[in-house]
Parts: C-alpha cells; sequence; structure tokens
C-alpha cells in the first residue's frame, strides 16, 4: 500500500495491507487493536499477540480522544517491539501509528482497510459466542443458524 501522507517527527506513517499484516503477526508482531472496547468484543483479529487500547472513546457528544492512550501503550510495548495498529475501518489507526511515531515507538505499521477488509478476506477472527460465553477461532464463514454451535 505504501505511505500515508501523514508526517511525524520525520516519521511518516507506513500503511500495509491485510495480507501483510496477516504475515506479520504470525511471526510475532505484536497488534494493537485501537478500537473501542465495544467494537474489539463484537470480534476481532486472531492473533497471538493482540492488544486493545482504544484510541478514542464514545460519549455522548461524539468520539473523544483517549487521553491515556501513549500511556497505556507505553504500559503494555517496549518502544523497540514490532507493532501493527489496526481500527474499525483504517482511520483511527493512521492517526494512533502517527502519535507512536511521534513518542518514539521504533517500528510501527498502520492496517490499511481496518477490521472491515481483515473480515473481507475471511482471515481468522476471534468471535465471542454468548452460548458457550467463550471465544472461538472463526477459520471460514460459517453458515449454521443461529441456535446451531459447529
Amino acid at each position: 500500500m505504501g505511505s500515508v501522507g501523514i508526517k511525524s517527527s520525520g516519521s511518516e506513517v507506513v500503511t500495509i495491507d491485510v495480507h501483510a499484516t496477516k504475515g506479520l503477526i504470525q511471526t510475532g508482531h505484536v497488534y494493537l487493536d485501537v478500537r473501542t472496547v465495544e467494537e474489539f468484543q463484537k470480534g476481532h483479529v486472531d492473533a497471538e499477540k493482540i492488544i486493545n487500547i482504544p484510541y478514542m472513546f464514545n460519549t455522548p457528544e461524539g468520539r473523544v480522544k483517549n487521553p491515556e492512550f501513549l500511556k497505556e501503550v507505553l504500559s503494555a510495548c517496549k518502544k523497540e517491539d514490532c507493532i501493527i495498529v489496526g481500527c474499525q475501518s483504517g482511520v483511527r489507526s493512521v492517526y494512533a501509528t502517527s502519535d507512536l511515531l511521534t513518542e518514539g515507538f521504533k517500528d510501527v505499521k498502520n492496517m490499511g482497510g481496518g477490521y472491515l477488509e481483515w473480515v473481507k478476506n475471511q482471515f481468522p477472527l476471534k468471535i465471542p459466542l454468548d452460548l458457550v460465553k467463550d471465544e472461538v477461532t472463526v477459520k471460514e464463514p460459517l453458515d449454521l443458524p443461529k441456535n446451531e454451535l459447529p
């Protein structure tokens, strides 16, 4: 995909597609999901190293930036970690990636298209099932009625 025109202290945000992301998270990159907790709980990328730290919160006045975002990421990751940042469609993650680069993180990339593009490509997901109150990995789309489990 290439670079996005957002610069942060001399470091330009690099955006990679979901195919490259899939390969990198399989080799140990951290996947930082910056969607809201509610979005994350509805389903997320299946990654061994995944962290959910919202970049923005929903409020009655609209979305507002998480004032503790950088502090929370710094408590979960080192500045030298290889991190891929994703959100729902690829917008919030660009801004989050830019903030992380400005903060001095060395190897941070944005996942273009976000979770929607990941789902569109039918890549592995973790989706909670209310019936079993647990998470399952979905490797292929399931065409089952809601009351039947695989």
